[in-house]
């Protein structure tokens, strides 16, 4: 904000301000005192010349007493250094002239005095350029009069002046005093200046250092946070793996009507509590910053038509109408992104969809927006009839842990984490989601997506009947890709839950499970024995997973190094994809796991025989 002075102001305390540098009040200042100064010099060299009668230099005093007078008072009402400066310099650059060329017509000591003043003060005032202009404007002309004066006879059509010795001893000692003055000035406020530049350096530095110590603390934090949510995910994740796998055995075992139905209540509860921590470790793994996005082929429609599969059975459950349109024109497009991503932003937004809406339907339209040559441009939205969103709660629903009410995650539960993992995904790629809603009406979500193109052509789908037959290709059913003999399968597993399960689930498949508790009894059985898998879980006493791992991948004998090891783990930490595939192991499933993937990633990497 600018100061406001008033016109009758003499005080230069009143000029000065916190917005203004140091160097700039030392500026002013300088200025201050130093008309103030020239002022008092002033009057007693006119005072002094007009006793002696000289008009000449008496007119010239009380001139620049003038300018002193008006530039001090204008300089006390608008504190406008820069200009004062300007109009000093030119003013003491033209009298010192005017002396040497046409009153004196010689070059005195106060000329020189004068001379070395200028260069100082427009140097000290106004810098470099402007110093370099003004000492270069003041001494190039007096020498060239010396220079010219040194060899010729210098004669004008005006007799010169005498200077009286009173007049110079008065302004000799003006013009000292003057050049002390700004020496002692200028000196005091260039080490007042760098005290506190190393003041502000130090504190500056301990700022940077608490700073560091705060990021360091922050870092230490974030991966005890991250290390907490790993370790209860683990923990929590291997009860609910016994819970789910114990519900599927149950289910397996042809139940009564109502023992069907507890069973399904279990697991859709233990279903529930698995999607909950799946959402907590989604959102701190985005939050972190760990999220890459992959650049693989995919068919939209095989993917859209995968994702809400399952969501149909949900929305049928609540007597819901579930639409989904895509495109025809993406049937034979293979586009180039990432399918796990675009799985998890479109299954929050059914699932919210599902989730709010008692009555009525459920929309999912996939749009081809644009078709260049080598990219395509898609609009994905949600719609549904359900419970809506005020406007003023629109921006709050994507918070983490956010509903629009209290009384809404009383009604429908969850942690409000959904809508939150979907934007900061969004957020990511640098897209934009745009809502609209009405309450009591319905919402609808919607976001465009930009894919590279490949120029491959996709033959359409012929539907096939009977999807569920045994024999159909492709299914994880098939009698051909399951051998005749049961299988040897070393299970390194320290949970007897765990244990337990394996064991009453591997004797439906004909797999014939012998365990270990430990990494370290998994090497000596591997090392011994003759198996054709070994499923490994990570945590274990003794010899972790990946430890045994790369010892089995160790071992002389390459039909015991090279035996198939799939990681089973209920951890959540983000680089455990990295860290299995080092270890040497081929393939991982996350506790809890289903059977059927299960099933399917043993028998992919077990040669039938």
């Amino acid at each position: 904000m600018k100061q406001k002075y008033d016109f009758f102001n003499l005080s230069v305390w009143n000029i000065l301000s916190q917005e203004q540098s140091m160097l700039d009040q030392a500026r002013i200042k300088l200025l201050y005192y130093g008309l103030f100064l020239a002022f008092v010099a002033l009057c007693a060299i006119a005072g002094n010349v007009f006793i002696q009668h000289q008009q000449i230099f008496t007119s010239m005093s009380i001139f620049l007493l003038v300018m002193v007078v008006a530039m001090f008072k204008y300089l006390t009402w608008k504190p406008d250094w820069k200009p004062i400066s300007h109009i000093l310099l030119t003013v003491a650059l033209i009298i010192n002239l005017i002396d040497v060329f046409l009153i004196i017509q010689k070059v005195e000591i106060i000329t020189i005095q004068v001379i070395i003043l200028s260069v100082l003060f427009s140097y000290y005032m106004l810098g470099q350029k402007w110093g370099l202009l003004y000492s270069l404007a003041n001494v190039v002309p007096v020498l060239g009069f010396m220079v010219y004066a040194y060899g010729n006879s210098y004669i004008v059509a005006m007799k010169p002046e005498d200077v009286e010795e009173s007049t110079k001893i008065i302004t000799i000692m003006a013009n000292f005093i003057m050049i002390i003055y700004i020496h002692s000035h200028f000196y005091n406020a260039f080490v007042k200046n760098i005290r506190e530049l190393n003041q502000t350096t130090a504190e500056q530095s301990a700022l940077n250092a608490a700073y560091q110590a705060s990021m360091e603390k922050a870092e230490k934090s974030s991966q005890a946070k991250s290390e907490f949510l790993s370790t209860m995910s683990h923990e929590i994740r291997t009860p609910l793996n016994a819970v789910i796998g114990m519900s599927n055995l149950l289910q397996m075992n042809d139940p009564r009507a109502d023992q069907l139905d507890n069973l399904e209540i279990l697991k859709f509860s233990a279903n529930n509590l698995l999607s909950i921590v799946n959402d907590v470790l989604d959102f701190n793994k985005i939050e972190s910053g760990r999220v890459e996005f992959e650049k693989i082929r995919f068919n939209l429609v095989e993917l859209m038509n995968s994702i809400c599969g399952g969501q149909i059975i949900k929305a049928e459950e609540k007597g819901l109408k579930f639409y989904l349109d895509v495109d025809k024109r993406l049937r034979t497009k293979v586009i180039f992104g990432d399918p796990t991503r675009i799985t998890q932003i479109i299954y929050n937004l059914v699932s919210n969809a599902i989730k709010f809406t008692s009555t009525g339907n459920v929309t999912v339209r996939v749009s081809q927006l644009g078709d260049r040559h080598n990219t395509l441009s898609v609009n994905f939205m949600v719609k549904d009839t359900g419970i809506g969103i005020e406007d003023e709660h629109l921006e709050a629903i994507f918070e983490p842990f956010t509903q629009e009410s209290l009384t809404t995650t009383r009604q429908y539960g969850g942690t409000g984490l959904g809508l939150a993992i979907v934007k900061r995904l969004l957020e990511l790629q640098n897209i934009q989601m745009h809502v609209t809603s009405k309450v009591g009406t319905g919402s609808e979500f919607s976001f465009n997506m930009e894919f590279p193109v490949s120029t491959e052509k996709v033959v359409e789908p012929v539907v096939e009947s009977s999807p569920q037959a045994p024999e159909e290709k492709g299914s994880i059913y098939v009698a051909s890709s399951t051998p005749s003999v049961g299988l040897q399968v070393l299970i390194a597993e320290d949970n007897p839950v765990n244990v337990m399960l394996m064991k009453k689930l591997f004797s439906k498949w004909n797999i014939v499970p012998t365990f270990a508790d430990n990494g370290e009894n998994a090497v000596e059985l591997v090392q011994y024995g003759n198996f054709h898998i070994v499923l490994m879980d990570l945590q274990m006493p003794i010899m972790n997973g990946f430890d045994a791992a790369m010892e089995i991948r160790k071992m002389a004998d390459p039909k015991k190094s090279n035996i198939p090891i799939i990681a089973l783990t209920a951890s959540a930490l983000f680089d455990i994809k990295e860290q299995v595939y080092e270890a040497g192991m081929n393939d991982y499933v996350s506790k809890p796991f289903k059977p059927d993937e299960l099933k399917e990633k043993i028998y992919a990497l077990v040669e039938v025989v």
